[in-house]
């Protein structure tokens, strides 16, 4: 589909341009995703785009767009259940992400300082950071687990907070239609009414997300609590309190508070955290947390004066850590004997890179130690495999790594400081 010129756009019953439909259709493009319940991949939409595009503008700008059915595809929980995903069409992404764009500029606007997740110019590590920080100010964390977040949206509170920001009637609409929307079983083929939750994998489920948890939660606990600062990334959050009575109270209230819009809070999950160091004394039946991939805990720190003291700190969560190393072990590095090490590391240094970058933000030792050594180690084995004069000797064909590395010492992503080789 061709770009029109600006004011060139037919009369429609609404506002809605074709160059908002083609910038919507380049940022699905780039995100790739599957097909939904048509089965239409991007590749084949790309193949009659202009008409595909179009279809789209049209509808939705003359209000006869009709939300199709979503696909739910399950996959297993490390803790055991099933977590569902929703997946719709090409072309409904392409139209969920019209309205995205329309909306989420006024919701930044009123969206709290301390919600970080799936928001522009926001971040995990910009989370973790303020949590690290209040960890130390804070002796007492209450770590928030909210059962099934997703599928117990309450619609009609949603959709109360929709009406407050969204004058447009075809935005309420189409935002209507979308949670609305039955879910069709990928196996059978069945459809499912829904009238709660948004599904997770839509374009505009996050945003939703976190405007109902706007409300429910983040103003709530501005207005009622706001001696005890919070940091949340999406359904995922942590509270810090000064104490144990405040925390316990506040679980409390905020559980009260939870189940009077519709949503639980997982009763082994959701804990109390005791943020144990050299100057708090005593012990607390939890004393560690994960949030956002990282494990905070008691640690040992070493002081700018070379005094050694245990502080609460985050580090690479033991859970991220076996999904590293089982990633790894995916990669299958000893039916590769048949490439030079230099190709290898051409296909997985982008993924390294991205540990690094996430993982390597604190305590970088843990990474190192846990998850890069053991990388190394797997390419031990690939060297013993490969070389006929390493006589399958894991000795010799760690001297070999050895020398690599020391030749080229950029060879790979986690080699360029010595991370897992030396340090």
């Amino acid at each position: 589909m061709s770009l029109p010129p600006k004011g060139k756009d037919q009369t429609k019953t609404y506002d809605i341009s074709k160059r908002e439909v083609w910038e919507a259709y380049r940022q699905v493009k780039a995100n790739r995703g599957a097909g939904g319940v048509d089965g239409q991949s991007l590749a084949l939409f790309d193949k009659d785009l202009g008409n595909n595009l179009y279809k789209i503008w049209n509808r939705m700008a003359s209000g006869s767009y009709m939300p199709p059915p979503v696909l739910e595809v399950t996959i297993p929980k490390k803790d055991g259940g099933d977590r569902r995903l929703g997946i719709p069409t090409v072309s409904d992404r392409i139209a969920q992400t019209v309205v995205k764009n329309r909306l989420e500029p006024r919701l930044e606007r009123v969206f709290h300082r301390d919600s970080y997740g799936y928001r522009p110019l926001k971040s995990a590590h910009d989370a973790l950071k303020v949590t690290r920080k209040r960890c130390w100010e804070y002796d007492w964390v209450i770590d928030l687990d909210i059962k099934g977040f997703f599928d117990t949206i309450d619609h009609g509170l949603l959709l109360k907070a929709v009406e407050h920001h969204v004058g447009e009637s075809w935005m309420r609409q189409y935002i209507k239609g979308w949670i609305e929307a039955p879910l069709q079983e990928a196996k059978s083929g069945n459809l499912k009414a829904r009238n709660q939750g948004t599904p997770q994998g839509g374009v505009i489920s996050p945003l939703l997300a976190n405007l109902f948890l706007h409300y429910v939660f983040d103003l709530w606990m501005d207005r009622n609590h706001p001696d005890a600062p919070f940091a949340r990334y999406a359904d995922d959050a942590v509270i810090h309190c000064r104490s144990q009575a405040k925390a316990e109270e506040l679980l409390t209230a905020i559980t009260k508070r939870f189940e009077a819009c519709g949503l639980q809070l997982h009763p082994i999950k959701t804990k109390l955290v005791y943020c144990k160091d050299s100057n708090r004394p005593g012990s607390h039946d939890h004393e560690k947390f994960t949030f956002l991939g990282y494990d905070f805990r008691p640690r040992l720190a070493r002081s700018r004066y070379g005094k050694y003291f245990v502080s609460f700190l985050p580090a690479i969560s033991q859970g991220a850590v076996i999904d590293r190393r089982e990633e790894i072990r995916s990669w299958n590095l000893k039916s590769l004997c048949h490439l030079e090490i230099a190709e290898i590391a051409r296909m997985f240094n982008a993924k390294i890179q991205g540990w690094i970058n996430y993982y390597g933000l604190f305590y970088g030792s843990e990474l190192n130690i846990k998850v890069l050594r053991y990388l190394n180690s797997v390419l031990e084995r690939w060297a013993a495999k490969k070389f006929k004069r390493l006589h399958g000797s894991l000795r010799q064909a760690r001297r070999w790594l050895y020398g690599i590395f020391g030749r080229e010492s950029r060879l790979w992503a986690h080699w360029k400081h010595g991370v897992g080789m030396y340090g």
